[in-house]
């Protein structure tokens, strides 16, 4: 799926990720990039930035969640985190 965010884009992070990952998401996010929808919750995407994955919740107000960033290279080590996390932090 093709996901892009005009205007400003608010960004919640919820872990302090650094300044410059969270703009590299807002940028990607601006211009459009291809996300893969969870089969299991709605509105929760994964978006390969190159070198790193970012995994999103975008909130029914328009208000994107970051809830993990993984390097691109560790994609099976982190889907099985996010699994991990998708099933024990209600949203």
């Amino acid at each position: 799926m093709w996901l892009r965010l005009g205007g400003d884009v608010i960004i919640e992070d919820l872990w302090n990720h650094s300044t410059e990952n969270v703009a590299e998401l807002r940028s990607l996010l601006a211009r459009g990039v291809e996300a893969a929808s969870e089969r299991q919750r709605k509105d929760f995407y994964e978006i390969d930035g190159g070198f790193r994955v970012f995994y999103i919740h975008l909130c029914p107000n328009g208000k994107v969640l970051l809830l993990a960033i993984w390097a691109h290279d560790h994609v099976q080590a982190a889907a099985s985190a996010a699994a991990q996390f998708r099933s024990s932090a209600p949203i």
